[in-house]
């Protein structure tokens, strides 16, 4: 049975730093794109930033230029490295993996508070 497991979520102080982390645990073959998404309180879950086999990369609007997607194949990893972080980006943060064969696999979020 495949299982993502985000860390690195907690609080930290406006202009702060965290990275996440993703990794799967299981058999779990052919994974192509990877991707990090958030869900604030009262609102629905939105796109962070994903990452292809290639190394290709998209991301929001609201996170350019402060948060980087990365990933480490052969450990089935995803980074989120994210920096400046504001108020606004206080959320439950999830990755995702998907398949080549389009299965779809899920963390169960990790929480980051920016807060004075």
């Amino acid at each position: 049975q495949v299982q993502l497991v985000e860390s690195g979520g907690g609080l930290v102080q406006p202009g702060g730093s965290l990275r996440l982390s993703c990794a799967a645990s299981g058999s779990i073959f052919s994974i192509n794109t990877m991707g990090w998404y958030r869900q604030a309180p009262g609102r629905g879950r939105e796109l962070v930033a994903t990452i292809s086999t290639t190394g290709g990369t998209v991301s929001a609007d609201s996170v350019q230029g402060r948060f980087t997607i990365s990933r480490d194949n052969a450990k089935n990893t995803v980074y989120l490295e994210m920096n400046s972080l504001k108020t606004e980006d206080t959320a439950v943060y999830y990755c995702k993996f998907a398949t080549r064969f389009g299965v779809e696999y899920w963390g169960k979020g990790t929480l980051v508070t920016v807060s004075s």
